[in-house]
């Protein structure tokens, strides 16, 4: 099977350009400031995974409609507002490789452009009376940032255990992914249970994608972000959590207590990344990976055959064996 995005996005292609078309028109601003600023987003745009997302659900649920653009606009709307709310809690000035919005502008600006997305997808899906979505959608970001200020929480006290984990990528990423999911068969006049089913997907899906973000923290992998970023900000991710489970006590305390005193040592974070090699931790992590692809891949398997369920299929092979 392949991995290609470019061959999962085939049988839309066409639709993906008007999806673009769609969204750099609902991105422009009469202040020059903020058109500036949204027309350079636009350019330095990443996979647009979950655009993609939403046209293949309504694709394989029935057809692709003016309801399914609203949604993948306003679903890459929302994750826009996130991604550069992100960079400037988490001081980052790179971006997929490029400078982020606060680096480029500071964070004031950067504030307030995060606030004109959020406040534009919602008028987005006002003025084109699509409740169902806003009310799908806000969900999922009222669970984001639950999702974060529970890791945040957990974060300065090293107690993430693996259920705790799992509730904390559940809410701040695959939320996002299942309605991205649900939307999109929303969009396409589905019944309840196939939106609900379609939910489902994004959701292991999402879990599955956020997984093998964590991964790559701790890999060869070269994906934009120094490796180690994750324990620098003493974030501790399902491969930290299985080597320190299967560990001994003395072990343990050992590496807490560098990830406590010298998460910002070169030397350090690589003994931590080390110590988790040592164990099951890499292997342990990227099964669960593959545990979650596999629910999503059997629940997809429940929609009818057509060219854009086989897609969805190569999109979730390559959630999990991407390089980046």
């Amino acid at each position: 099977m392949s991995t290609n995005l470019k061959d999962i996005q085939a049988p839309i292609q066409a639709e993906l350009k008007e999806f673009e078309r769609k969204f750099r028109e609902s991105m422009k601003s009469e202040v020059p400031l903020l058109d500036k600023i949204t027309h350079y987003i636009v350019q330095k745009k990443g996979k647009q995974l979950r655009p993609l997302l939403v046209l293949l659900s309504a694709a394989t649920c029935g057809k692709i409609t003016e309801s399914s653009y609203t949604a993948a606009s306003f679903v890459e709307m929302i994750h826009t507002a996130t991604l550069v709310h992100d960079d400037v809690v988490d001081e980052s000035y790179l971006r997929r490789g490029f400078f982020s919005i606060n680096a480029l502008w500071k964070n004031k600006i950067a504030v307030l452009v995060g606030d004109y997305l959020f406040s534009r997808s919602l008028l987005l899906a006002t003025d084109h009376k699509e409740y169902e979505l806003l009310q799908i959608l806000n969900y999922a970001v009222k669970c984001m940032s639950e999702g974060e200020l529970l890791q945040m929480d957990k974060t300065r006290k090293l107690n993430i255990t693996e259920p705790v984990y799992y509730d904390i990528i559940g809410a701040k990423t695959a939320s996002f992914l299942a309605a991205a999911c649900e939307a999109g068969a929303a969009s396409a006049k589905a019944t309840e249970e196939q939106k609900q089913l379609m939910h489902q997907v994004g959701y292991n899906m999402g879990m599955a994608f956020q997984i093998k973000d964590d991964l790559f923290d701790y890999g060869e992998a070269q994906i934009g972000k120094p490796k180690g970023i994750d324990i620098q900000e003493r974030k501790l991710t399902l491969p930290l959590i299985r080597a320190l489970d299967v560990s001994d006590r003395k072990t343990q305390k050992r590496i807490r207590r560098l990830i406590n005193n010298h998460k910002n040592k070169k030397h350090k974070i690589r003994e931590i990344i080390d110590f988790v090699h040592t164990t099951d931790g890499m292997s342990y992590t990227h099964q669960k990976m593959m545990d979650y692809q596999k629910i999503a891949a059997d629940l997809l398997q429940q929609f009818p055959d057509s060219p854009y369920k086989k897609s969805f299929g190569q999109l979730l092979e390559f959630v999990s064996s991407r390089s980046k």
